[in-house]
């Protein structure tokens, strides 16, 4: 015990921070706040729950409170650890997120209902666009998390990323804390949500993030990045060419039909390599167009904590741990430039190589201008265009300006956006540059003459600056909330759009939040949406890709022999026997249920071939119900999903003269017979 509460003293310094101060604090400082959790004011608006909570009505609950804001992309890193976080304590913790927008734009309710189905997430969400709990809760930062504790008390605080083994070990040892107390004071009822928009709403893409048009092939790439896919159409006749991915998340390399993405963005072309940055997967992925093979040339598939030294070679990039490639961009000495978001730098990947090294900003996220490539500091660049003779645009999203690495002249200069070296001005303003503002602009493109075009994300606006002109102007997109319409510049709308490209006098843009590719004649001043010749073959059917598993036992029903027990909690175990390469489908969420004659009901995911869950019995001679629903796949085809089903029957006999306290189910799966 005395080991395991060090541990957890240790561990909690990455919450509480500062090794003195954690090494005087005793369980119940760690554990035990002591201000009561304020109130939530009560004209905030709600998202995944049908009425606004209360910190009353979460007492017996630990709470963790997010502050984040969307556009962040250390906020964005935060999702998936509290999901895992969600996942492993789903009866003891309840997470909400507390959106307290930096942007105008991210502070409109419903554009952060796109961001809540975009990223997934399932857990409520207030819009806080006042920053009234932000202020009760003392937040100086983006992203803070606060928790309270289960008696209602707020206990910690801390700003910036924490990862999941913090949080684990020190939510491990607050359970164990409070139940070792009394084990009513934790309230392990399920949270009743109603999540709004969490399914696919249909459409053939999802929150495209990039486009990337390839006149020379007469190809049109789009990262369809919530279905984790790259479809590849015709330029011309918009038929659906080619797809690469299966849709389901992950970082599977593989054939076109089985690799994994996870929110892939930008992508560069060189003849049949399509380079792609895997966002999630904190990886450079490579497709292969001939030879329809996936493979990863960057990045570990772990979210790196660390930054890389300025300049210095990696001579094994597919060992390291990157931080969010958003987007990628060719020179014309074939190296290919990346806008790393995570780090806030720009990298070069040397494909003849094989070598990858930051190349663009020290790492701190700053908007310093008019100084060396390495001493500038970048805000999150999303990104690229190479103009050639050395000359790199990049949209540098937080710091919402269109900056220019000048490789020749070892320069890094802003071209449209703030001058000031700050984060925090942005707006929707033509005009000089000094005077004209973006809002946290996402997409970069230049045209054959020398114009700059702008992806102004957060305006939902496209904008130029005209070749030999230092002026920015809005030319499509009537800006404010964003909306969806076709036709010329006076009338068009657009809704977030992440990504643009040129080719033939024609815009592709990836027009985010609309689901669509949006097509601008330079020449008409026309807007019209691209409409695919054959949609269908966008369609993810989810009915075919669960298929019946081996051993076809559609609600079969077993019965074991009367189980003689101890009377009160026991343990139900689940033995589970593969074939050779198959597993359990992380992608969704096998079950088991039990319910006994007395009215108990557990029900609990199966994550593991061994798994168990604890069961009550009454004294005396009753029944159990088990049932299954079990989702397994093969390795590496996390996309085509068996299903089995099956159904226990428990008699049972409970008395103080047992002193057996486990059930056993075990079940041997057998490779689906296709």
């Amino acid at each position: 015990m005395m080991r395991k509460l060090l541990l957890f003293l240790l561990l909690a310094l990455l919450l509480v921070g500062g090794l003195t101060q954690a090494q005087q604090r005793t369980p119940k400082q760690l554990f035990e706040g002591e201000t009561l959790a304020p109130e939530f004011p009560t004209d905030l608006d709600w998202i995944n729950v049908e009425n606004p909570l209360t910190m009353s009505g979460l007492v017996g609950k630990i709470v963790i409170f997010d502050f984040w804001t969307y556009g962040c992309i250390n906020c964005l890193h935060a999702i998936p650890v509290l999901e895992q976080v969600e996942q492993k304590f789903a009866d003891e913790v309840v997470v909400i997120g507390v959106h307290s927008a930096k942007f105008e734009n991210e502070g409109q309710t419903e554009n952060l209902r796109q961001i809540v189905q975009r990223y997934g997430i399932h857990h409520p969400v207030i819009n806080d666009n006042e920053f009234a709990v932000w202020q009760k809760y003392g937040a100086r930062a983006w992203p803070t998390i606060a928790i309270v504790d289960p008696r209602g008390y707020w206990v910690i605080r801390q700003s910036g990323e924490i990862p999941f083994e913090a949080f684990d070990n020190y939510l491990s040892g607050m359970i164990e804390y409070y139940d070792e107390q009394d084990t009513s004071i934790i309230d392990r009822t399920p949270l009743e949500l109603a999540l709004e928009g969490a399914g696919d709403p249909g459409t053939p893409l999802l929150y495209p993030g990039k486009v990337l048009a390839d006149p020379a092939s007469n190809r049109l790439f789009i990262t369809d990045s919530s279905h984790n896919r790259i479809v590849i159409a015709d330029l011309n006749t918009h038929a659906v060419i080619d797809i690469i991915g299966s849709s389901a998340r992950g970082k599977d390399d593989g054939s076109f039909e089985s690799a994994t993405f996870d929110k892939p963005q930008g992508l560069a072309l060189d003849g049949d390599l399509l380079y792609i940055a895997d966002v999630n997967s904190h990886a450079i992925r490579l497709a292969d167009l001939a030879e329809r093979k996936v493979m990863t040339v960057a990045g570990n598939g772990i979210m790196g904590r660390q930054r890389l030294p300025f300049g210095v070679p990696i001579d094994a990039p597919t060992s390291v741990s990157l931080r969010s490639p958003w987007d990628l961009e060719f020179d014309d000495g074939g190296r290919l430039h990346v806008a790393m978001a995570g780090t806030h730098q720009l990298y070069i990947y040397e494909p003849e190589s094989g070598v990858l090294y930051p190349s663009v900003g020290n790492g701190r996220e700053a908007n310093l201008n008019d100084v060396s490539l390495a001493d500038s500091e970048l805000a999150q660049p999303s990104g690229l265009y190479y103009a050639g003779a050395g000359k790199l645009y990049f949209a540098d999203s937080e710091s919402s300006t269109i900056r220019l690495a000048d490789f020749e002249n070892d320069l890094v200069t802003v071209v449209s956006g703030t001058t000031n070296n700050h984060l925090f001005e942005f707006g929707d303003i033509d005009g000089e540059l000094g005077v004209n503002r973006l809002q946290h602009a996402l997409g970069v493109d230049g045209g054959p003459n020398g114009d700059i075009y702008i992806a102004d994300t957060y305006n939902s606006r496209i904008k130029v600056i005209r070749a030999g002109e230092t002026a920015t102007k809005s030319v499509f997109g009537l800006g404010g909330l964003g909306g969806y319409a076709d036709g010329d510049a006076t009338v068009a709308e657009f809704d977030e759009p992440g990504g643009i490209s040129y080719a033939d006098g024609i815009l592709y843009v990836a027009d985010t939040n609309n689901h669509v590719i949006r097509l601008l004649d330079l020449e008409t001043g026309l807007v019209d949406t691209l409409e695919f010749a054959n949609p269908e073959a966008l369609v993810i059917d989810a009915a075919a890709l669960t298929l019946l598993g081996g051993n076809l036992a559609d609600d079969e029903v077993i019965e074991l022999d009367l189980q003689l027990l101890a009377p009160g909690e026991s343990a139900l175990r689940l033995l589970l026997e593969f074939p050779d390469e198959y597993k359990i489908n992380p992608l969704i969420d096998s079950q088991i249920e039990v319910r006994s004659d007395d009215g108990f009901n557990a029900t609990a995911v199966v994550a593991n071939a061994n798994s168990s869950l604890v069961i009550d019995v009454g004294e005396g001679e009753g029944m159990l119900y088990a049932g299954l629903t079990l989702y397994y796949c093969r390795e590496g085809e996390e996309a085509l999903c068996f299903i089995e089903e099956v159904n226990w029957v428990i008699p049972y006999q409970a008395s103080a003269d047992y002193e057996r306290s486990e059930v056993t189910l075990y079940r041997d799966i057998f490779a689906p017979n296709l």
